[in-house]
């Protein structure tokens, strides 16, 4: 498949924030600034510049595992028919490209001056409509972790237990295991020793209860029937009270049942996993964000506990509505330090100039340019602050005590 092109501006989608702002863990951007993952049994790439968004998938002749070491012929992909190919609705679907983000952001802005002072320098963040199960799994991974090592346990756990796709370069790509391959007795010892700590028996067990005591199709059934899927049309998800609305309580309270999973967890999986945008994880971050620029941290609201928790969601979803996860994942990422060192720098776009529209490869003198700092600083974490809320306490790595739930 040739690199194809959708007009999009940088306005409504910043590619480079919206990968690496800790909602998905599996992407890589090579020195050309391509950003790869293997999706949906293909390799799909991304590349943009000021007013396209360009992809290309590419397709394996066969699923095998590679050769040990890796073989060094070229890739076994190809491009499959034109009247076959998904990729362009499964690019919409995945970077959620249907909502008009200015206006989103215009009103967010009216109703928040805080937002409105802060979001001009962040612009083009766009919450993922990714897999609800490597959204669990990724998250599940997040506690008391830091986005690259949570991207090296996700890369792991690819390589142990998913299907091998392809290689771009030297590059090997796989696609995430399904849950039925993480049944097996031995993983929770084997992702031990992959290093992934107490989190691999909650992997493992969580792996368990959804092929022994769901369908197949479990996770996508508590999905916001308003999110369009590959194959599903879209539904209304009714009105949208202040706790949020009945599907997205529902959801929340059913991946609560799931080990290691608590209120965090679950909200980030119903945001970026299932598609419920009202959903807001509350975690360090957005707690210092409620304390500086929203009153809280006073009076009943003093610490971080499971009330404080439940109030904090209900306020920014009676101030930005039912997209309320959205603006507070723009403001959460205006808030972490690192990011904003790298973004502190304007974005610097060149006149570009178009040979052969249909080909990126015809574009030259077209870049964008961000300062790069260090994104191991990065974090979607549970840290001291959060681990007040006794009644919601998670075992840590040292413990390996009976857990009570930790969001």
């Amino acid at each position: 498949m040739s690199w194809r092109k959708i007009p999009v501006s940088l306005s409504e989608l910043c590619v480079d924030t919206t990968l690496r702002c800790g909602q998905s863990f599996r992407w890589k951007r090579s020195e050309d600034n391509i950003w790869s993952c293997a999706i949906h049994g293909r390799l799909l790439s991304l590349r943009q510049v000021s007013t396209y968004l360009y992809y290309r998938a590419l397709f394996p002749n066969s699923l095998v595992a590679p050769p040990t070491p890796p073989s060094s012929a070229p890739p076994s992909l190809s491009g499959v028919p034109a009247d076959e190919d998904d990729t362009e609705a499964l690019v919409y679907q995945y970077l959620n490209l249907s909502p008009n983000l200015t206006d989103l952001y215009e009103q967010w802005s009216k109703a928040d001056l805080n937002f409105k002072k802060k979001a001009p320098k962040f612009t083009g963040v766009r919450i993922l409509r990714q897999d609800a199960w490597e959204a669990l799994v990724g998250f599940i991974c997040s506690s008391n972790n830091n986005i690259a090592r949570i991207s090296q346990m996700m890369e792991k756990l690819c390589i142990h237990y998913g299907t091998f796709v392809g290689h771009i370069g030297a590059q090997a790509f796989y696609d995430m295991p399904t849950p039925a391959a993480l049944t097996d007795p031995k993983v929770e010892m084997h992702l031990r020793q992959l290093g992934f700590g107490y989190r691999a028996k909650y992997l493992y067990q969580t792996a368990v209860m959804i092929t022994q005591e769901h369908s197949e199709d479990w996770l996508d059934t508590l999905r916001n029937p308003e999110t369009t899927v590959l194959d599903r049309k879209s539904a209304s998800a009714g009105e949208m009270p202040p706790g949020g609305r009945e599907g997205y309580r529902r959801a929340h309270e059913q991946l609560l049942a799931l080990q290691g999973v608590g209120p965090k967890v679950a909200d980030c999986v119903c945001l970026m996993g299932l598609g419920w945008g009202e959903a807001v994880p509350v975690d360090t971050h957005v707690w210092q964000i409620a304390q500086r620029d929203y009153k809280f941290g006073k009076g009943k609201h003093r610490s971080l506990t499971k009330a404080t928790y439940d109030a904090i969601g209900d306020y920014f979803r009676g101030l930005w509505g039912k997209e309320a996860g959205w603006a507070h994942s723009v403001l959460f990422t205006a808030d972490l330090r690192a990011f904003s060192a790298q973004l502190l720098s304007k974005v610097e776009v060149k006149e570009e100039f178009v040979k052969k529209e249909e080909d990126i490869t015809a574009v030259s003198h077209s870049y964008i340019k961000i300062e790069l700092g260090t994104e191991n600083r990065l974090k979607r974490t549970s840290t001291d602050a959060e681990n007040k809320i006794v009644s919601l306490e998670e075992r840590t790595a040292a413990g390996e005590r009976k857990r009570r739930r930790k969001y």
